[in-house]
């Protein structure tokens, strides 16, 4: 690698630095993340052919071109690899503890409550909640089912959380 480059775009990279942990940062990066995602915009540029920069006419626009297509690869990769968690990467720290018995009886009075708001729902919206909530039925399987559209289907969700809600209220008044 020639020199040229390697002065080429450690001046560029250190007069964008800032301004690029911006953008990784608005688009949802921690800082320290933000900051390694910069460092590889950095090492990208430094790989690139040594003809490329004589071409670029705008080397920001080249950079946040780099930058961009990092976050759509980073993103991709995660996609890919969903949510899977290793169990010894958890932090021991922020798995449930047990909880008192006073957290116990607020959990339990709460369940008994939605057990009655959902009880007292017109057929129609109780069943409609349980293969949502319980079944985890798409509002497309659930049409099928009742033999209407999927927009019929989330309005019929939207009034029965709404009858819950009411019923809900009702209930914790003293």
């Amino acid at each position: 690698m020639k020199e040229t480059q390697r002065d080429f775009w450690a001046q560029t990279f250190a007069e964008y630095r800032l301004a690029l942990n911006r953008y990784f940062r608005r688009r949802g990066s921690q800082a320290d993340d933000a900051e390694d995602l910069a460092q590889e915009v950095y090492l990208r540029l430094l790989r690139g052919d040594p003809g490329d920069v004589v071409a670029i006419e705008s080397p920001e626009a080249y950079l946040f071109t780099v930058a961009a297509n990092l976050l759509r690869e980073r993103g991709a990769l995660l996609r890919r690899r969903g949510l899977n968690i290793d169990i010894a990467d958890v932090d021991e720290a922020l798995l449930p503890t047990k909880c008192s018995p006073e957290d116990e009886l607020v959990r339990t009075v709460r369940d008994r409550r939605l057990a009655e708001a959902v009880e007292a729902l017109p057929t129609k919206y109780r069943t409609v909640i349980v293969m949502h909530y319980h079944e985890n039925k798409t509002y497309q399987e659930m049409a099928g089912h009742f033999g209407v559209t999927p927009h019929a289907i989330k309005k019929y969700v939207s009034q029965a959380l709404r009858l819950c809600r009411r019923k809900l209220r009702h209930l914790e008044r003293p």
